[in-house]
């Protein structure tokens, strides 16, 4: 009788451990959603034969580029700190790289990792990768998003980004907008033409 009570409640511990992991990434995405501050960021244009990865548009960005002292404080892959100011067409730009996470009190910031260093002229230039450069879409939707997100970017007229939620460094990519209307909607709008 005890082996089969103890066998119980191990199975219970083990079945509540698996619902609580999931739950918390959910519970976690949810709170970044709701609580978080609001970026947009401009996308950039991305090689139209990049394939379309499954069931997500991949994303490339104007904010991932930012001049910095000297180029060999950084190495590939490292985690940093990216803090944002918001430009006069309410962008979201890097302002700042640190390597500590800060203070809750300075600017609004996202963690991220570092893509490459380039040094031109004497200047060194860090490329970012954000961590929220795919937006994942409906299976059915998604070559049609594709499409229209990379006519979007073939056209200079059209302004495409990012709505980006961040809280405490943390990111949740919210949607993506094509001259202020979701890709979701433009995508439904096409398939009724």
């Amino acid at each position: 009788m005890k082996k089969r009570t103890w066998l119980l409640v191990a199975f219970l511990l083990v079945a509540l451990a698996q619902l609580f992991v999931p739950a918390q990434m959910i519970w976690s995405r949810e709170t970044i959603l709701n609580e978080g501050e609001e970026f947009k960021f401009r996308t950039a244009p991305i090689d139209p034969n990049d394939p379309f990865r499954g069931k997500y548009i991949t994303l490339r960005f104007k904010a991932e580029e930012i001049e910095v002292a000297d180029a060999q404080d950084w190495e590939h892959g490292q985690e940093i700190f990216v803090q944002l100011k918001t430009d006069d067409q309410g962008f979201a730009k890097p302002e700042s790289v640190v390597k500590n996470k800060p203070a809750a009190s300075e600017l609004p910031f996202v963690k991220a990792t570092v893509q490459h260093v380039n040094t031109l002229d004497g200047k060194a230039t860090l490329f970012i990768n954000f961590p929220f450069d795919r937006f994942y879409m409906e299976e059915s939707k998604a070559p049609e998003a594709e499409q229209t997100y990379l006519e979007s970017q073939l056209d200079s007229t059209q302004i495409a980004y990012a709505l980006v939620r961040i809280r405490n460094g943390d990111a949740v990519l919210k949607d993506v907008f094509i001259d202020s209307v979701s890709i979701t909607e433009l995508v439904k709008a096409r398939r009724k033409e």
